[in-house]
């Protein structure tokens, strides 16, 4: 057994968020960690084009967010809402939560590595990785995080020593699944992050690294993530020395948080209630600035 990963695999999907780009950044230049192998997601039949929603996001409105809109319709239906009011808020200057997206082939930390494309079997929402890219990543690494490929199950969670790492932009003891949305809208004032070492539970994994925020001076969702970003940025780095410490010992909830499904957003109640909470803080934050 090896006494501290040294090698890490990054599981990703086309685009990487800036966010995450920016944990892995940090990552590397805080733990010397080598990422030899990147596996990146080349689903069959994409809902939306990789590119374009990319394009959508990166820039403002046009011909791309139209037809991204348009998808996000069919698939998301009422959360649609959400995804227009921030970009209308875009269109008039907010910044907050520009998370970007940045091809894997076009980060700088990644540019040594050895990247693969990859084909997952899915069955329903589940997703594994096939036995010869899971042979390799047990080869060359010994751990892996997850940036992409949605919920993954099977041998890939076991081939690394050090598991397979995920960010959870919540606490899994209090809110698994939609876990953001939900805690905003319950008026959660603070709100953590965690990086957990998968199972095969849904937000049910060991806690490698946990860390709270304050976000009671958030006016919207948007701003929340922004903050619960640059607790992601450090958070991955804090992992990786905690499984290099020999005392470390992850830590296992004594209980889980209720699961907040993914289609709870779909729900015309739960979007419009989201956008109205937006724009009462938009609202707020105007007034409070004259």
């Amino acid at each position: 057994m090896s006494q501290s990963p040294t090698d890490l695999c990054v599981l990703a999907d086309q685009y990487l968020m800036r966010n995450e780009v920016r944990s892995l950044e940090r990552a590397i230049e805080e733990t010397g960690i080598d990422v030899p192998v990147v596996l990146v997601n080349d689903p069959v039949a994409p809902d939306i084009a990789p590119g374009a929603e990319a394009n959508a996001i990166n820039n403002p409105i046009g011909t791309d967010t139209l037809r991204v809109l348009f998808n996000v319709l069919k698939r998301d239906r009422a959360w649609t809402l959400v995804f227009a009011e921030k970009k209308i808020a875009e269109a008039f200057g907010s910044e907050a939560a520009s998370t970007g997206r940045i091809h894997v082939d076009d980060v700088p930390s990644l540019s040594d590595s050895e990247i693969h494309y990859v084909t997952p079997k899915t069955d329903g929402n589940w997703v594994e990785i096939p036995p010869s890219s899971v042979d390799l990543v047990e080869a060359r690494c010994d751990v892996a995080v997850r940036f992409g490929f949605g919920l993954l199950r099977g041998d890939i969670l076991r081939a690394p020593e050090f598991g397979v790492l995920s960010f959870h932009p919540a606490d899994i003891r209090l809110y698994r699944g939609l876990g953001v949305p939900q805690a905003w809208l319950d008026g959660r004032e603070t709100m953590g992050v965690t990086l957990q070492r998968l199972n095969e539970e849904i937000d049910g994994g060991e806690i490698v690294a946990y860390r709270e925020t304050d976000v009671s001076g958030c006016a919207t969702l948007w701003e929340v993530y922004d903050a619960l970003y640059d607790v992601k940025a450090e958070l991955l780095a804090e992992g990786i020395e905690n499984l290099r410490d020999p005392s470390f010992q992850p830590s296992v909830p004594e209980s889980l948080g209720p699961y907040y499904p993914i289609d709870r957003r779909r729900r015309l109640p739960f979007a419009a209630r989201t956008v109205l909470k937006n724009t009462a803080g938009r609202l707020d934050r105007l007034v409070g600035e004259r």
